[in-house]
C-alpha cells in the first residue's frame, strides 16, 4: 500500500554522496553530504562534548582547531553572548567535563576580552584544577597582562577563607602550574591575617608563617607572625605527613582532611577509607568505588555499602553535586569490568553497588517527563561511531549512545530501538536490563558504512507508526541512496503522520542530518544532561 501511494508522489531521492539540490549541504568528513551547524550550535557542542578522542573520519587535532575557530567567530560576533554561554554551560553542570569551558574562556581572554573573562573566572574555574588549566591555556595563547593577573588575584581574594584553604590543600598542581606559581604571578593583597597565613603557607610552607622582613628595592618590608591564624585544615595537612594511622583517621574526622592530603602509606587501609567516606563528596565517592571495593571496605551487606547505595539513590544529592550522567556511566562501566584500564587495580564487583549505579545514571538526568509518543530510536553503530571517545571518557560514541537509548526506553512506554550502519539490526533494550550489559552489547555489534536514513526507510517498509524518530549519530552519513531528511519527508507523506526527527550529535563536529529550516527536526548535543527533557518536550510539541 505504501509503495502504491508513493507512485503518485513526486519525491526527489538524492544519494548521500551528493548534496540535495538547492540545499545548503556541505561535504562531511566521510565523503557524504550533511547540513552544516551554525557557529553557536558548534560552540554549544564543543562546550559539552569537547574534542578529545576525535572521530573515525576527523582527528582530534582537526576537531580542536575547527571548534576553536567557532569559539573565535562567536566571540567576534557577540562576545557578551559567547561568555554568557560559556558560564551557563559550566555552572549548570550540563557538560561532562569543564575543560572545554575553561579553554573557551581563555580564548576570550586571549582576544582581549580581559575584563569580562576575569569577571567570569570564578564562575567557570571553581576549583584549583580549573584555574591551573586556565593558566596553562592563557600562557599558550597570549601570556599575562595586568588585567588577567588582577582576575587571578580576585579568584583568591573572593573565596571565603575555609574555601580557599580547601582549594590549596586538595588541588596542589596540574598542567605545570601550582598555587605557588599563581600567587607569585598575581600578588593578591589582603589585610586578613588568616588569608595572609594561607598565602605564606602556599609559598613557603609552615616555616614562612613567623615574623619576616623582606628587602624590596632598597627598603625592608616587615611581616607579622600569622602562625596562629593558619586554618586548621592546613595545619592538619602538615601534621598528617608524619602521622600514624590513628592520628590520620582523627584528622580526617575532626578537620575534614581530604584523600589528596593522606600519605600514600595509609591509602590501602579500610579504616582510613571508612573515615573518608563519612564526608566524601559525591563525585569523589563515585570515582573511588573501585578502590574502596578492592581494599575490602565495600562488601555485600556492609555498612559502607549501604551508605554508598543510599547516597546514590538520592537524586537531590546527585544534582547538588553536579554529578554528570556520563561520570556515572563511566563509573558503572568500569566497576562492572572489575579491573581498571590503567594500572593493576582489580576488584570483585558488589552486585548491589552496580545496581545502584544503574539507577543513579537515570537519576543524574533529573526529572524527565515522558512524551508518550510512538518513538523509534536509531543507534548509529557504523565504523565512525566505534572510534574516538565521548567527552574524553573511555566510552566510544556507540557505547554512549546505547546508554542514552536506555534512558529513553525507561521513560517512554511506546519505544522501539534499532541499530543501523549500512543495514538495519534490531537492538531491543529491556526495562530491567543492566546498563553495563547494554553498553557491552552495543560495542559487540558489527561495523559498516553509515546510512542515517535507515530508521525512516525501515519504519516505512515495515509499516510502523512512528511519531518521533531519534537518531544518535556523528552525522558522518554517506552510504544511503536517499538522504535522511528526504526519507523522513517520504515517511510523512506516505503515512500521514507528521513525524518529528531528533538528531543527537555524539561528536563535536560541524555536521547534522537535521534540516535547520524544518521546524519538525531538532538537533541536540549527546550527553548534555538536559537533553532527555528537551527531547521529550520537542516530541510532545511543547518546543
Amino acid at each position: 500500500m505504501v509503495r502504491s501511494f508513493l507512485k503518485h508522489v513526486n519525491i526527489r531521492r538524492t544519494p548521500q554522496r551528493e548534496p540535495i539540490p538547492g540545499s545548503v549541504q556541505v561535504p562531511n568528513s566521510a565523503g557524504g553530504f550533511a547540513f552544516p551547524v551554525d557557529d553557536w550550535t558548534r560552540l554549544e557542542r564543543f562546550l559539552i562534548l569537547g574534542s578529545e578522542g576525535g572521530s573515525y573520519d576527523a582527528t582530534e587535532r582537526t576537531l580542536t582547531i575547527e571548534n576553536a575557530g567557532a569559539v573565535i567567530r562567536c566571540l567576534e560576533a557577540d562576545p557578551v553572548r559567547t561568555i554568557r554561554s560559556i558560564v551557563q554551560v559550566s555552572e549548570s553542570g550540563r557538560a561532562p567535563k569543564n575543560d572545554p569551558a575553561v579553554l573557551a574562556l581563555a580564548i576570550a581572554a586571549g582576544m582581549g576580552h580581559t575584563e569580562a573573562a576575569s569577571a567570569a573566572l570564578p564562575k567557570v574555574c571553581r576549583t584549583g584544577t580549573h584555574l591551573f588549566t586556565f593558566a596553562e591555556a592563557v600562557q599558550g595563547l597570549r601570556g599575562w597582562g595586568r588585567g588577567l593577573r588582577r582576575g587571578v588575584a580576585s579568584w583568591y581574594e573572593g573565596k571565603p577563607i575555609d574555601a580557599i584553604a580547601y582549594q590549596v590543600a586538595k588541588y596542589r598542581s596540574r598542567s605545570g602550574w601550582s598555587h605557588r606559581d599563581l600567587l607569585r604571578l598575581a600578588h593578591p593583597t589582603t589585610g586578613d591575617p588568616a588569608r595572609q597565613a594561607v598565602y605564606r603557607w602556599v609559598v613557603g610552607g609552615a616555616g614562612a608563617l613567623g615574623p619576616r622582613e623582606v628587602a624590596r628595592g632598597g627598603s625592608t618590608a616587615s611581616y607579622p607572625d600569622v602562625s596562629e591564624h593558619l586554618p586548621r585544615l592546613l595545619a592538619a595537612t602538615d601534621e598528617a605527613r608524619t602521622a600514624d594511622r590513628a592520628t590520620v583517621i582523627r584528622l580526617i574526622r575532626e578537620d575534614g582532611l581530604p584523600r589528596e592530603c593522606i600519605p600514600t602509606e595509609h591509602l590501602n587501609d579500610p579504616e582510613v577509607w571508612e573515615a573518608l567516606l563519612e564526608a566524601m563528596p559525591m563525585t569523589a565517592m563515585v570515582r573511588n568505588l573501585a578502590k574502596m571495593t578492592s581494599i575490602g571496605l565495600l562488601t555485600p551487606g556492609s555498612i559502607a555499602t549501604r551508605t554508598v547505595r543510599a547516597r546514590l539513590a538520592d537524586g537531590d544529592q546527585l544534582r547538588k553535586a553536579r554529578l554528570h550522567p556520563l561520570a556515572v556511566l563511566i563509573a558503572s562501566s568500569t566497576y562492572a569490568r572489575g579491573a581498571g584500564l590503567k594500572g593493576g587495580l582489580s576488584w570483585e564487583p558488589v552486585k548491589s553497588i552496580g545496581e545502584a549505579l544503574d539507577n543513579a545514571f537515570l537519576l543524574a538526568f533529573g526529572s524527565v517527563s515522558p512524551a508518550n509518543k510512538r518513538t523509534l530510536i536509531g543507534l548509529d553503530v557504523s565504523g565512525s561511531m566505534g572510534f574516538g571517545r565521548v567527552a574524553g571518557s573511555p566510552l566510544t560514541p556507540r557505547e554512549a549512545s546505547a546508554a542514552l537509548a536506555m534512558v529513553m526506553v525507561r521513560t517512554e512506554p511506546e519505544c522501539r530501538v534499532m541499530a543501523f550502519q549500512s543495514k538495519f539490526e534490531p537492538f531491543p533494550i529491556g526495562n530491567r536490563e543492566r546498563l553495563a550489559d547494554v553498553v557491552r552489547r552495543a560495542e559487540g555489534l558489527p561495523f559498516g558504512g553509515t546510512d542515517c536514513s535507515l530508521p525512516m526507510v525501515e519504519a516505512m517498509r515495515k509499516g510502523w507508526p512512528v511519531d518521533t524518530f531519534v537518531v544518535l549519530t556523528d552525522s558522518e552519513t554517506w552510504a544511503g541512496a536517499i538522504h535522511p531528511v528526504q526519507a523522513l519527508r517520504e515517511y510523512r507523506r506516505a503515512t500521514g503522520i507528521p513525524a518529528r526527527l531528533i538528531v543527537v550529535g555524539m561528536v563535536s563536529n560541524g555536521f547534522t542530518i537535521a534540516d535547520p529550516d524544518d521546524a519538525g527536526m531538532l538537533d541536540v548535543v549527546g550527553f548534555d544532561a538536559s537533553a532527555p527533557e528537551v527531547m521529550n518536550g520537542f516530541s510532545r510539541g511543547d518546543l
